[in-house]
Protein backbone atom coordinates (compact mmCIF):
# COMPACT_ATOMS: atom_id res chain seq x y z
CA UNK A 1 0.00 0.00 0.00
CA UNK A 2 1.47 3.34 -1.04
CA UNK A 3 -1.12 5.94 -0.31
CA UNK A 4 -0.23 8.65 2.01
CA UNK A 5 -0.61 8.17 5.99
CA UNK A 6 -3.82 10.25 6.73
CA UNK A 7 -2.72 13.71 9.01
CA UNK A 8 0.74 12.95 7.93
CA UNK A 9 2.72 15.27 5.65
CA UNK A 10 2.33 18.28 7.16
CA UNK A 11 4.98 20.77 6.32
CA UNK A 12 5.60 24.32 8.31
CA UNK A 13 8.98 26.22 7.38
CA UNK A 14 9.41 29.57 10.18
CA UNK A 15 11.94 32.18 9.34
CA UNK A 16 13.94 29.91 6.77
CA UNK A 17 16.88 31.70 5.36
CA UNK A 18 19.69 31.05 3.36
CA UNK A 19 22.41 33.93 2.96
CA UNK A 20 25.70 33.39 0.81
CA UNK A 21 28.50 35.65 1.51
CA UNK A 22 27.28 37.74 -1.41
CA UNK A 23 23.75 37.36 -1.74
CA UNK A 24 20.63 36.30 0.16
CA UNK A 25 19.08 33.43 -1.28
CA UNK A 26 15.93 33.01 0.54
CA UNK A 27 15.13 35.91 2.87
CA UNK A 28 13.36 34.52 6.46
CA UNK A 29 9.97 32.81 4.45
CA UNK A 30 7.05 31.18 6.28
CA UNK A 31 5.30 29.14 4.90
CA UNK A 32 2.84 26.27 5.94
CA UNK A 33 1.54 22.72 3.30
CA UNK A 34 -1.68 21.05 4.28
CA UNK A 35 -1.36 16.89 4.83
CA UNK A 36 -2.25 15.70 1.29
CA UNK A 37 -1.85 19.21 -0.14
CA UNK A 38 -0.39 20.02 -3.82
CA UNK A 39 1.98 23.26 -2.98
CA UNK A 40 3.94 24.57 -5.60
CA UNK A 41 6.99 27.28 -5.11
CA UNK A 42 6.86 29.39 -8.38
CA UNK A 43 8.64 31.79 -8.98
CA UNK A 44 11.60 32.85 -11.96
CA UNK A 45 15.16 31.92 -12.04
CA UNK A 46 16.85 32.84 -8.66
CA UNK A 47 13.52 33.90 -7.07
CA UNK A 48 15.02 30.78 -4.29
CA UNK A 49 12.64 28.19 -4.57
CA UNK A 50 15.13 25.06 -5.67
CA UNK A 51 17.32 26.43 -2.24
CA UNK A 52 13.90 26.52 -0.32
CA UNK A 53 13.42 22.67 -1.58
CA UNK A 54 16.92 21.87 -0.87
CA UNK A 55 16.59 23.13 2.81
CA UNK A 56 13.54 21.11 3.51
CA UNK A 57 14.98 18.07 1.62
CA UNK A 58 17.90 18.65 4.15
CA UNK A 59 20.58 19.15 1.30
CA UNK A 60 21.59 22.60 1.59
CA UNK A 61 21.45 23.82 5.45
CA UNK A 62 19.77 26.67 6.60
CA UNK A 63 21.56 29.71 7.89
CA UNK A 64 18.59 30.40 10.07
CA UNK A 65 14.82 29.20 10.86
CA UNK A 66 13.19 25.66 11.12
CA UNK A 67 11.46 22.80 8.84
CA UNK A 68 9.14 21.23 10.81
CA UNK A 69 7.21 18.15 9.37
CA UNK A 70 4.20 16.66 11.18
CA UNK A 71 4.57 19.10 14.47
CA UNK A 72 8.18 17.82 14.90
CA UNK A 73 11.34 19.67 13.45
CA UNK A 74 13.41 17.89 11.06
CA UNK A 75 15.94 20.80 10.73
CA UNK A 76 18.74 18.85 12.38
CA UNK A 77 18.05 15.67 10.53
CA UNK A 78 20.01 13.87 7.58
CA UNK A 79 17.92 13.67 4.23
CA UNK A 80 17.51 9.84 4.56
CA UNK A 81 15.67 10.37 8.08
CA UNK A 82 13.08 12.60 6.83
CA UNK A 83 11.18 10.13 5.24
CA UNK A 84 10.90 12.65 2.03
CA UNK A 85 10.58 11.39 -1.43
CA UNK A 86 12.46 13.23 -4.09
CA UNK A 87 12.38 13.68 -7.78
CA UNK A 88 14.81 16.05 -9.62
CA UNK A 89 14.67 16.99 -13.01
CA UNK A 90 17.37 14.92 -14.56
CA UNK A 91 15.70 12.00 -13.17
CA UNK A 92 19.28 10.60 -11.12
CA UNK A 93 18.48 6.77 -12.16
CA UNK A 94 21.10 4.67 -11.54
CA UNK A 95 22.38 3.62 -15.01
CA UNK A 96 23.61 -0.05 -14.34
CA UNK A 97 20.21 -1.12 -12.44
CA UNK A 98 17.26 -2.49 -14.01
CA UNK A 99 13.88 -0.40 -13.61
CA UNK A 100 13.26 -2.84 -10.57
CA UNK A 101 16.03 -2.48 -9.29
CA UNK A 102 16.10 1.11 -9.45
CA UNK A 103 12.37 1.21 -7.80
CA UNK A 104 13.40 -0.81 -4.78
CA UNK A 105 16.71 0.85 -4.08
CA UNK A 106 15.46 2.94 -0.94
CA UNK A 107 13.82 -0.11 0.56
CA UNK A 108 17.22 -1.79 -0.11
CA UNK A 109 18.27 0.88 2.18
CA UNK A 110 16.17 0.51 4.41
CA UNK A 111 17.00 -3.15 4.71
CA UNK A 112 13.50 -4.13 4.21
CA UNK A 113 12.87 -8.19 3.63
CA UNK A 114 13.29 -9.08 0.19
CA UNK A 115 9.02 -10.27 -0.30
CA UNK A 116 7.99 -7.30 0.77
CA UNK A 117 10.89 -5.35 -1.28
CA UNK A 118 9.20 -7.54 -4.57
CA UNK A 119 5.68 -6.42 -3.56
CA UNK A 120 6.25 -2.73 -2.95
CA UNK A 121 8.23 -2.56 -6.22
CA UNK A 122 5.73 -4.31 -8.45
CA UNK A 123 2.50 -1.72 -6.85
CA UNK A 124 5.03 1.23 -7.27
CA UNK A 125 5.74 0.27 -11.23
CA UNK A 126 1.64 -0.46 -11.60
CA UNK A 127 0.68 2.34 -9.91
CA UNK A 128 3.36 4.23 -12.99
CA UNK A 129 1.60 1.56 -15.66
CA UNK A 130 5.51 0.48 -15.85
CA UNK A 131 4.28 -3.08 -14.70
CA UNK A 132 5.79 -4.56 -18.18
CA UNK A 133 9.07 -3.06 -18.07
CA UNK A 134 10.64 -4.12 -14.87
CA UNK A 135 13.75 -6.04 -16.53
CA UNK A 136 14.67 -2.79 -18.47
CA UNK A 137 17.60 -0.56 -17.94
CA UNK A 138 16.80 3.36 -18.12
CA UNK A 139 18.57 3.80 -21.51
CA UNK A 140 16.05 1.55 -22.83
CA UNK A 141 13.30 3.65 -21.42
CA UNK A 142 11.77 6.82 -23.05
CA UNK A 143 12.21 10.41 -21.50
CA UNK A 144 8.70 10.17 -20.02
CA UNK A 145 9.12 6.77 -18.72
CA UNK A 146 12.55 7.33 -17.36
CA UNK A 147 10.68 10.01 -15.51
CA UNK A 148 7.26 7.63 -14.32
CA UNK A 149 10.39 5.23 -12.87
CA UNK A 150 11.69 8.53 -10.65
CA UNK A 151 8.17 9.09 -9.41
CA UNK A 152 7.71 5.19 -8.07
CA UNK A 153 11.40 5.51 -6.61
CA UNK A 154 10.15 8.86 -4.73
CA UNK A 155 7.04 6.93 -3.57
CA UNK A 156 7.39 3.04 -2.84
CA UNK A 157 9.00 4.18 1.20
CA UNK A 158 6.01 5.39 1.48
CA UNK A 159 7.17 9.07 1.96
CA UNK A 160 5.38 11.91 4.13
CA UNK A 161 6.18 14.20 1.57
CA UNK A 162 7.26 14.51 -1.80
CA UNK A 163 9.52 17.12 -3.50
CA UNK A 164 9.76 17.77 -6.76
CA UNK A 165 12.40 20.28 -8.47
CA UNK A 166 11.52 21.01 -11.83
CA UNK A 167 10.08 17.02 -12.19
CA UNK A 168 8.95 17.74 -16.40
CA UNK A 169 11.63 20.46 -16.95
CA UNK A 170 13.34 17.97 -19.11
CA UNK A 171 10.15 16.65 -21.72
CA UNK A 172 8.57 18.15 -24.67
CA UNK A 173 5.36 20.18 -24.18
CA UNK A 174 2.77 17.08 -25.65
CA UNK A 175 5.07 14.97 -22.99
CA UNK A 176 4.92 17.66 -20.20
CA UNK A 177 1.45 17.73 -20.87
CA UNK A 178 0.84 14.24 -20.19
CA UNK A 179 2.88 14.16 -17.64
CA UNK A 180 1.01 17.03 -15.21
CA UNK A 181 -1.96 14.81 -15.51
CA UNK A 182 -0.56 11.58 -14.62
CA UNK A 183 0.81 13.81 -11.52
CA UNK A 184 -2.10 14.89 -10.77
CA UNK A 185 -3.81 11.15 -11.05
CA UNK A 186 -0.94 9.88 -8.94
CA UNK A 187 -1.76 12.59 -6.29
CA UNK A 188 -5.68 12.17 -5.64
CA UNK A 189 -5.24 8.65 -5.34
CA UNK A 190 -2.74 8.50 -2.84
CA UNK A 191 -3.30 12.28 -0.93
CA UNK A 192 0.44 12.32 -0.43
CA UNK A 193 1.58 16.00 0.12
CA UNK A 194 3.57 17.17 -2.26
CA UNK A 195 5.73 20.51 -2.70
CA UNK A 196 6.52 21.58 -6.26
CA UNK A 197 9.35 23.26 -7.79
CA UNK A 198 8.68 25.00 -11.49
CA UNK A 199 9.31 28.65 -12.54
CA UNK A 200 6.53 27.80 -15.68
CA UNK A 201 3.36 29.58 -14.36
CA UNK A 202 0.87 27.23 -16.47
CA UNK A 203 2.18 24.12 -14.99
CA UNK A 204 1.88 25.86 -11.78
CA UNK A 205 -1.84 27.09 -12.08
CA UNK A 206 -2.90 23.80 -13.59
CA UNK A 207 -1.89 21.68 -11.30
CA UNK A 208 -1.54 23.11 -8.00
CA UNK A 209 -4.35 23.63 -4.87
CA UNK A 210 -2.10 26.60 -3.71
CA UNK A 211 0.52 28.39 -5.20
CA UNK A 212 3.62 29.88 -3.65
CA UNK A 213 4.85 32.79 -5.58
CA UNK A 214 8.36 33.89 -4.78
CA UNK A 215 10.36 36.90 -5.50
CA UNK A 216 14.26 37.62 -4.60
CA UNK A 217 14.36 35.27 -1.62
CA UNK A 218 10.65 36.06 -0.07
CA UNK A 219 7.57 35.07 -0.77
CA UNK A 220 4.93 37.80 -2.72
CA UNK A 221 1.80 35.77 -2.68
CA UNK A 222 0.13 32.67 -1.38
CA UNK A 223 -2.91 31.32 -2.74
CA UNK A 224 -4.86 29.79 -5.55
CA UNK A 225 -4.51 29.96 -8.97
CA UNK A 226 -7.57 32.13 -8.84
CA UNK A 227 -6.01 34.37 -6.21
CA UNK A 228 -2.92 34.97 -7.88
CA UNK A 229 -4.64 35.32 -11.81
CA UNK A 230 -7.87 37.14 -10.48
CA UNK A 231 -6.31 39.51 -6.89
CA UNK A 232 -3.10 39.82 -7.49
CA UNK A 233 -1.22 41.57 -4.45
CA UNK A 234 1.29 43.67 -6.26
CA UNK A 235 2.65 44.74 -9.67
CA UNK A 236 5.36 41.84 -9.73
CA UNK A 237 2.28 39.44 -9.08
CA UNK A 238 0.42 40.61 -11.72
CA UNK A 239 3.17 40.82 -14.48
CA UNK A 240 4.51 37.32 -13.48
CA UNK A 241 1.07 35.76 -13.38
CA UNK A 242 -0.17 35.55 -16.79
CA UNK A 243 -0.47 38.68 -19.28
CA UNK A 244 -1.66 41.72 -17.90
CA UNK A 245 -2.30 45.68 -18.43
CA UNK A 246 -0.62 47.41 -15.69
CA UNK A 247 -0.74 51.65 -16.11
CA UNK A 248 -0.13 53.97 -13.88
CA UNK A 249 -2.52 56.48 -13.01
CA UNK A 250 -4.29 58.06 -9.97
CA UNK A 251 -7.44 57.60 -8.45
CA UNK A 252 -10.49 60.86 -9.21
CA UNK A 253 -13.72 61.20 -8.02
CA UNK A 254 -16.66 59.05 -8.79
CA UNK A 255 -14.61 56.95 -8.72
CA UNK A 256 -12.24 56.22 -11.42
CA UNK A 257 -8.88 55.81 -12.66
CA UNK A 258 -6.99 58.42 -14.72
CA UNK A 259 -4.00 57.38 -16.32
CA UNK A 260 -0.97 59.66 -16.34
CA UNK A 261 -2.10 60.14 -19.85
CA UNK A 262 -5.37 60.76 -19.15
CA UNK A 263 -7.24 58.37 -20.11
CA UNK A 264 -10.11 57.51 -17.59
CA UNK A 265 -11.76 54.20 -16.52
CA UNK A 266 -14.55 53.40 -14.55
CA UNK A 267 -13.63 51.54 -11.08
CA UNK A 268 -15.57 50.05 -8.35
CA UNK A 269 -15.46 52.22 -4.96
CA UNK A 270 -15.00 48.46 -2.82
CA UNK A 271 -11.61 48.45 -5.19
CA UNK A 272 -10.13 51.94 -4.29
CA UNK A 273 -6.58 51.81 -2.00
CA UNK A 274 -6.51 55.02 -1.81
CA UNK A 275 -8.42 58.31 -1.49
CA UNK A 276 -8.66 60.91 -5.05
CA UNK A 277 -5.08 62.27 -5.94
CA UNK A 278 -3.75 59.35 -5.07
CA UNK A 279 -1.15 57.46 -6.77
CA UNK A 280 -2.10 53.83 -8.14
CA UNK A 281 -1.85 50.95 -10.63
CA UNK A 282 -4.47 49.57 -12.49
CA UNK A 283 -4.37 45.87 -13.61
CA UNK A 284 -6.64 44.58 -16.50
CA UNK A 285 -6.50 41.41 -18.06
CA UNK A 286 -6.17 41.53 -21.69
CA UNK A 287 -9.25 38.76 -22.03
CA UNK A 288 -11.61 41.43 -19.95
CA UNK A 289 -11.61 44.43 -22.16
CA UNK A 290 -13.76 43.88 -25.13
CA UNK A 291 -13.44 45.78 -28.79
CA UNK A 292 -17.04 47.37 -29.87
CA UNK A 293 -17.16 48.85 -33.21
CA UNK A 294 -18.04 51.95 -32.87
CA UNK A 295 -16.59 54.39 -30.51
CA UNK A 296 -20.24 55.85 -30.44
CA UNK A 297 -20.62 52.87 -28.08
CA UNK A 298 -22.24 54.18 -24.39
CA UNK A 299 -19.19 54.02 -21.41
CA UNK A 300 -16.59 52.88 -24.37
CA UNK A 301 -12.51 54.57 -24.66
CA UNK A 302 -11.98 55.73 -27.86
CA UNK A 303 -8.86 54.05 -29.72
CA UNK A 304 -7.35 52.97 -32.47
CA UNK A 305 -5.24 49.24 -32.86
CA UNK A 306 -1.96 49.83 -33.55
CA UNK A 307 -1.20 46.34 -34.48
CA UNK A 308 -2.88 42.25 -34.03
CA UNK A 309 -1.87 38.81 -33.86
CA UNK A 310 -4.10 35.61 -34.76
CA UNK A 311 -2.67 33.19 -31.68
CA UNK A 312 -5.05 30.46 -32.73
CA UNK A 313 -7.88 30.34 -30.33
CA UNK A 314 -7.63 34.20 -29.92
CA UNK A 315 -6.50 37.70 -31.68
CA UNK A 316 -4.39 39.89 -29.80
CA UNK A 317 -4.95 43.16 -30.23
CA UNK A 318 -2.67 46.29 -28.79
CA UNK A 319 -5.06 49.55 -29.25
CA UNK A 320 -3.57 52.82 -28.18
CA UNK A 321 -6.15 55.07 -26.26
CA UNK A 322 -5.93 58.55 -25.27
CA UNK A 323 -2.95 59.80 -23.27
CA UNK A 324 -0.24 57.14 -25.60
CA UNK A 325 -1.66 54.30 -23.26
CA UNK A 326 -1.33 50.96 -25.09
CA UNK A 327 -3.38 48.40 -23.93
CA UNK A 328 -3.57 44.61 -24.83
CA UNK A 329 -6.78 43.32 -25.82
CA UNK A 330 -7.34 39.48 -26.36
CA UNK A 331 -10.78 38.54 -28.43
CA UNK A 332 -12.10 34.94 -28.96
CA UNK A 333 -11.72 33.70 -32.16
CA UNK A 334 -14.98 32.47 -32.90
CA UNK A 335 -16.54 31.62 -36.80
CA UNK A 336 -18.90 34.81 -36.55
CA UNK A 337 -15.75 37.06 -35.42
CA UNK A 338 -14.41 39.79 -37.42
CA UNK A 339 -11.04 40.74 -37.42
CA UNK A 340 -10.66 44.12 -36.78
CA UNK A 341 -7.89 45.72 -39.03
CA UNK A 342 -4.78 47.63 -37.95
CA UNK A 343 -5.40 51.46 -38.19
CA UNK A 344 -8.91 51.19 -37.60
CA UNK A 345 -10.87 53.18 -34.60
CA UNK A 346 -12.65 51.30 -32.01
CA UNK A 347 -13.68 51.63 -28.86
CA UNK A 348 -12.59 49.77 -25.69
CA UNK A 349 -15.02 48.59 -22.97
CA UNK A 350 -13.92 47.31 -19.34
CA UNK A 351 -16.27 46.54 -16.86
CA UNK A 352 -15.37 48.11 -13.73
CA UNK A 353 -15.47 44.81 -11.40
CA UNK A 354 -12.86 43.42 -13.72
CA UNK A 355 -10.11 46.34 -13.20
CA UNK A 356 -8.15 45.77 -10.27
CA UNK A 357 -6.27 48.38 -8.48
CA UNK A 358 -2.83 48.46 -6.29
CA UNK A 359 -1.18 50.97 -4.12
CA UNK A 360 1.87 52.54 -6.45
Amino acid sequence: MLAGRPGRGELVLRKLSKHYPNFVAVDGIDLAVASGEFLTLLGPSGSGKTTTLMMVAGFTPPSAGDVLLNGRSVTALAPERRNMGVVFQNYALFPHMTVQENVGFPLRMRRQPKQAIAEKVAAALALVRLENLGERLPKQLSGGQQQRVAFARALVFGPDLLLMDEPLGALDKNLREQMQFELKRLHAELGVTILYVTHDQEEALTMSDRIALMNRGTIAQVGTAEDLYERPVDRFVAEFIGESNVIEGRLAEGPSFVSAGGACFPVEPAHAVAGPGRAVLMVVRPEKLSLVPSTDTPGALAGVVSSLVYVGDCTRYLVEVEGGVRLIVKVQNRGTTERVRAGERVGLRLDPADARLLGA
